[in-house]
């Protein structure tokens, strides 16, 4: 595509629009360990959402000391850990909520769903749902939600 008919079709595009599409262009580069298979089923979620992903299986206790190195602690922890830009990105996090992180670019560390709940990306079990939240883990280390899944 020429230059100029990108910058056409972005005119055309609503303002609204844009910084989702931003958002949809960055990697989410995803450390999982190599026997988990909902990790893979997650970052397959996050594909399927459009969303572009690079996986790097990584062994456990390489994947725990930079979940430590990154701001991770035990109680927010998930199986997986995946960067987004300057985000880190921790567990089960909807597609939608790492779309809103990355267009809205809150001072924060980023965003986690500390466990594996049933029903989130990656933890389908038919129809069996558990409620969660996502938490936005704030550059001090505390957290707050950021969404609720019910």
């Amino acid at each position: 595509m020429h230059r100029r008919s990108l910058l056409l079709a972005a005119a055309a595009l609503p303002l609204a629009q844009l910084p989702a599409i931003a958002a949809a262009q960055e990697t989410i580069r995803i450390m999982k360990s190599p026997s988990c298979g909902c990790c893979t089923a997650w970052a397959d979620r996050l594909a399927a959402a459009g969303m572009e992903t690079e996986v790097r299986e990584v062994p456990d206790d390489q994947l725990w000391q930079m979940k430590e190195q990154l701001g991770i602690t035990r109680e927010l922890a998930s199986c997986h850990t995946a960067l987004a830009g300057a985000y880190v990105i921790e567990g089960h996090v909807p597609a939608a909520d790492i779309r809103r992180l990355l267009a809205e670019r809150p001072a924060a560390l980023g965003l986690t769903v500390p466990g594996m709940p049933i029903g989130s990306p990656g933890m389908e079990m038919g129809d069996e749902r558990e409620p969660f939240d996502t938490l936005l883990i704030t550059a001090d280390g505390r957290t707050e939600v950021f969404a609720s899944h019910r």
